[in-house]
């Protein structure tokens, strides 16, 4: 089901883009946290990406671009996680993200599940590409679609709701 949502294009000189990438940011850095109490939590539910999809959707390219960048960077010092040689792949990833959930937004300038798959599937799909590349290793590559299902779910579902409980339009 398609809802109407208010997207916003907030550029790099408001206020309001830093206060938002500040809130996305410590989202992304206490789910993935809550998510490492489990074992194998970070690679089972992909909690990196969940407020870079939200922020990117509703909020646009840069505050979905320095939630992007940020939040794997910020993890990665405070906590080691993700480890730094994970790391160029995860930026990847959360960069396409970022690209491809604005791009998706502002066009359609609504939410649904098949929109919000697609996001998924374009990130994940460059992003094993991009590992692939950087790893030589295809197994290494399709992990998130080995053991990450309930994370992608976690995502589509997870920001759908998400998304159309911030609708204003």
């Amino acid at each position: 089901m398609e809802k109407e949502i208010k997207i916003y294009n907030y550029g790099l000189n408001e206020i309001k883009t830093y206060l938002f990438v500040t809130l996305f940011v410590v989202g992304n850095i206490l789910l993935p946290q809550l998510c490492h109490l489990i074992p194998n939590g970070g690679k089972i539910f992909l909690p990196i990406y969940f407020f870079t999809l939200i922020a990117s959707y509703k909020y646009g390219l840069k505050v979905g671009l320095l939630t992007a960048v940020l939040s794997p960077v910020v993890n990665s010092l405070l906590f080691g996680m993700p480890n730094l040689a994970i790391l160029p792949a995860i930026l990847t990833k959360s960069i396409v993200l970022a690209i491809a959930a604005s791009i998706i937004s502002n066009k359609t300038q609504k939410v649904s599940i098949i929109t919000l798959l697609m996001v998924i599937l374009i990130y994940q799909l460059v992003g094993t590409l991009v590992e692939w590349i950087m790893t030589s290793s295809f197994y290494i590559a399709i992990q998130d679609f080995r053991i990450g299902i309930p994370g992608m779910m976690l995502q589509l579902f997870g920001a759908y709701f998400i998304l159309i409980l911030s609708k204003e339009k």
